[in-house]
């Protein structure tokens, strides 16, 4: 190599150190993770973090945000409202540029009100209850509203056996998500002129069902509909089997992940779940979310996981174009979050969902949803989410608020 060759090689390398230095040493962008770290929320919140940490792993990879590193700032909303505000609170106070969480509906209608008077946008990654983008005009969802998700459940329950006539509907009536699915999957029993049996309500800490389930069985119902979280949905389910009813299940977005498997164990098989992420989704990035989650945890990726992190790939995103446009180095930190949720909204999205955008007031315009069975494994402790059906939609119209539905996922 000749003397000038080698000077201009030195030269380069020299370049490339200062640039990859510049951009280590560069001021983080610091982006709120508020998801239940403990309780019997966890169950949901670990799959989140999972899911954001992966996002922001792969993004710091790309180069972040024009070179300045993703920093995200974890606080446990544990399962109250009271944890979510202290989250949201603390997270404010620390200077985030924007907040992916909480987990719960019920959460949410707590605390995203601290986060609209502050000025700090919200991504929800879990929030399907009615009334969420409404709570104010910084709120925001990547999780798509119950009242699109749920009916295809029972749709595709009337395509496995036709003859469904008696539809039992149990809830956790102390929980905003759970309440507001019970009122879609009611709703649309009625609508589809099958015969509602007497509605049992539940708490969320329940452990025991006898009571309710021993009210619906002699009706003997063709279809039993649960909405609630994992621990009690699970268990629910397991005691219905114990007692006797062989009829389909199907699970609300409370029983959409894998760790409903160790509660109602080989019980859970068969049970019917609408979702709105499928693993199987042909894309470059689910294809990279997908891999990098079954390499680290050796499993395909829920989604709850697949939410969290699209939400934090939404708020990258639109730090990016926002860095472009206006930069952020002339913004204070009002004005970043300000200008921050204007462009967010504005933006369409490739995401492991799909193509994602939003309306105006927040709401997720998703087009693709699915219908899952659960087939449990030999062991009676491991299973997996079976597609069994796939359905388009046009794009989300704003679903007005419920006032019942203002008191988890």
């Amino acid at each position: 190599m000749s003397r000038r060759l080698l000077s201009f090689a030195v030269l380069a390398a020299l370049l490339l150190t200062v640039s990859i230095s510049a951009a280590q040493d560069a001021e983080p962008v610091r982006i709120g993770i508020a998801v239940a770290q403990t309780s019997n929320v966890a169950l949901f919140g670990q799959e989140q973090v999972i899911g954001a940490q992966i996002a922001s792993d792969y993004y710091n990879e790309q180069g972040g945000i024009n070179g300045r590193p993703i920093e995200l700032v974890f606080q446990d909303t544990a399962g109250d409202e009271a944890g979510a505000i202290n989250a949201f609170q603390t997270l404010i106070a620390d200077n985030v540029v924007g907040i992916v969480g909480p987990t719960l509906s019920q959460q949410a209608f707590a605390a995203d009100p601290i986060a609209e008077q502050a000025g700090v946008p919200i991504i929800a990654p879990s929030n399907t209850a009615r009334g969420i983008p409404e709570i104010g005009a910084y709120i925001a969802r990547v999780s798509a509203p119950v009242a699109v998700v749920a009916p295809n459940a029972v749709r595709a329950a009337l395509d496995i056996n036709p003859d469904i006539a008696r539809v039992a509907v149990f809830y956790a009536q102390n929980d905003a998500f759970a309440t507001s699915e019970t009122g879609t999957f009611q709703e649309t029993v009625t609508a589809l002129g099958l015969e509602l049996l007497p509605v049992q309500q539940f708490q969320t800490t329940d452990t025991d069902f006898t009571t309710q389930i021993t009210n619906v069985l002699p009706q003997n119902p063709d279809l039993v509909i649960v909405s609630g979280l994992a621990a009690d949905g699970g268990n629910l389910i397991r005691q219905l089997r114990e007692l006797g009813y062989e009829g389909l299940i199907i699970g609300g977005n409370g029983l959409n992940t894998a760790n409903v498997f160790p509660v109602c164990q080989a019980f859970c098989d068969g049970v019917l779940v609408a979702q709105a992420y499928s693993v199987s989704y042909e894309s470059e990035i689910n294809t990279i979310f997908r891999d990098i989650y079954t390499e680290q945890q050796e499993k395909n990726p829920p989604q709850f996981s697949a939410q969290a992190f699209t939400a934090v790939q939404v708020f990258v995103e639109a730090l990016i174009e926002l860095d472009n446009t206006v930069g952020l180095d002339t913004l204070d930190l009002a004005a970043s979050r300000t200008q921050l949720n204007e462009t967010l909204l504005s933006l369409e999205y490739d995401t492991p969902l799909g193509p994602l955008s939003f309306t105006p007031d927040g709401e997720i315009n998703q087009g693709t949803f699915y219908v899952a069975r659960i087939e449990m494994n030999d062991d009676g402790q491991t299973g997996q989410f079976a597609f069994v059906a796939s359905i388009e939609t046009e794009p989300a119209a704003e679903v007005e608020a419920t006032p019942e539905a203002t008191p988890g996922s």
